[in-house]
């Protein structure tokens, strides 16, 4: 079945704010609108948005996170908290392993401990981390190997340990809590606007921070995409047919079908047997057949011979 006409916003303006933000502009909107819409592309963009973390790792000499590594300055919790700040980009949904390496000592180091960073990971073709001077940890002992493993998986939203912990892919390993959602902060406002007359329509500001691992218009599309598909099987076979945005003549404005009849300057006496009988518009006007217009009430021969001459000069 079909419903009424309902009227369509447009993404009027994309702005860059910087190399991981970029604010979307929606408008015309219905009053109201644009908090629907900015709560629910809100939503999305923070729980729903594809992203990759590490679920699991190992160190060699530790077996579990309240353990203290002799060679290395953090204990395993404060590695574990690094660990959850890598940003992953994956370019396949299977579990990638990756390993590190490396040895204590380095005389640039200000401290005299040698510094390791995301960018000392060994990583294959399809994993790239976007963060690379994000810290593990420090070594403090110049003779100290550390080796570790990591378990990164895609995934959206959040997992929490206990799921983590129950997924393993290796038991030995130290599941981690993820947040794989690439979007670090979304913000909306709402503001009033107007289009030509119309003055009850607003316009939505969207704000999107990402992690560096997917670009502010690709989350803003994804997050539309997502809504579309959910809303689209929640409707089922209904249809909803779009029309111009608030503001803009439509043909039907602009052929005249909207034209009240008060205004089409017909005799006193036809123009009450119109509005009397319920047709207040020229479009109610040309629904009707002769005939019907001949079983108005109130509506002769002379009556329908004027209508007839109107809508001839109106070329309708």
């Amino acid at each position: 079945m079909t419903t009424k006409t309902i009227h369509e916003a447009a993404l009027a303006e994309v702005k860059e704010l910087g190399k991981n933000s970029a604010e979307f502009v929606i408008k015309p909107l219905y009053y109201g609108y644009g908090n629907t819409l900015g709560n629910s592309l809100r939503r999305v963009l923070l729980s729903s948005i594809k992203g990759a973390a590490i679920t699991s790792f190992s160190i060699a000499g530790s077996t579990h996170e309240f353990a203290a590594i002799p060679g290395i300055r953090e204990d395993v919790v404060d590695i574990m908290l690094n660990l959850k700040n890598i940003r992953f980009k994956c370019h396949t949904d299977a579990p990638v392993e990756l390993s590190l390496e490396i040895k204590g000592s380095d005389q640039s180091e200000k401290d005299g401990d040698k510094r390791v960073v995301a960018g000392d990971i060994k990583l294959p073709a399809e994993v790239e981390i976007a963060n690379p001077n994000q810290v593990i940890c420090h070594i403090d002992d110049p003779k100290f190997v550390l080796k570790m493993s990591f378990v990164v998986e895609t995934g959206r939203g959040y997992l929490s340990l206990e799921k983590s912990g129950e997924e393993r892919i290796h038991g030995d390993m130290i599941a981690l809590d993820a947040v794989f959602t690439p979007v670090l902060r979304v913000r909306y406002k709402v503001e009033n606007t107007r289009v030509g007359q119309d003055t009850n329509l607003q316009q939505l500001t969207i704000t999107i921070d990402t992690d560096g691992t997917i670009t502010p218009k690709e989350a803003f599309e994804e997050a539309a995409a997502i809504l579309v598909n959910q809303y689209t099987a929640l409707a089922g076979s209904t249809t909803v047919e779009s029309a111009p945005a608030p503001g803009t003549k439509s043909e039907e404005d602009e052929s005249g079908l909207m034209l009240p009849i008060e205004e089409l300057d017909l005799s006193a006496r036809t123009a009450n047997a119109l509005i009397n009988n319920d047709i207040k518009t020229v479009r109610d006007l040309v629904m009707l057949s002769e005939t019907d217009l001949k079983d108005l009430k109130g509506f002769g021969a002379k009556a329908l011979d004027e209508v007839k001459e109107k809508l001839t000069e109106l070329n309708i």
